[in-house]
């Protein structure tokens, strides 16, 4: 009895073991759900969007600009930030209002990216605290859910397109 009971128990963790591995490597090399908070990226994704960041991009080095990148926050790691990606490495970068007289421009460095918020107005990213290293990138963002739960995809190059092609829908 207590060997069968001592089996069962076993087996138990033997399968709990096998199924955390399996949701780990699926969360850390697949992707995962994330909620989105702020209005850093309005109209595109609003306060407690839930998006779908995938993974593969990322280890492929296949992340352009346009795309919706989920990413570690440069000023703590803890917290992750959902901007656009701008500017790859190599890229000349305009780092001045519209309304500056002189423009100023920046570069970016290799191995890193610019990631600016669609609503410029209230957004902190690269602007403050510079380019980002691409090993920050956690995934790009690829679907949304909508609070109707319908699915968007988020491949258009700018957020207007996304919402018109939302809109038809």
């Amino acid at each position: 009895m207590f060997r069968s009971m001592l089996g069962k128990a076993l087996g138990l963790v033997g399968y709990t073991i096998q199924y955390g591995c399996i949701a780990h490597c699926a969360f850390e090399y697949i992707g995962e759900f994330v909620v989105c908070s702020g209005p850093s990226m309005e109209p595109t994704i609003v306060n407690h969007d839930v998006v779908f960041s995938e993974r593969m991009s990322r280890h492929l080095f296949k992340i352009q600009k346009g795309d919706i990148v989920i990413a570690k926050s440069p000023f703590d790691p803890n917290m992750n930030i959902c901007k656009r990606v701008i500017g790859l490495e190599g890229d000349k970068i305009c780092t001045s209002a519209q309304s500056d007289l002189f423009k100023t421009h920046t570069f970016v460095p290799m191995g890193h990216v610019w990631l600016e918020g669609d609503n410029l107005r209230n957004s902190t990213d690269s602007r403050n605290y510079g380019p980002i290293p691409y090993g920050l990138i956690r995934g790009r963002v690829c679907l949304k859910v909508t609070c109707n739960l319908l699915s968007t995809r988020l491949d258009d190059s700018t957020p207007l397109e996304a919402l018109l092609r939302h809109l038809m829908k």
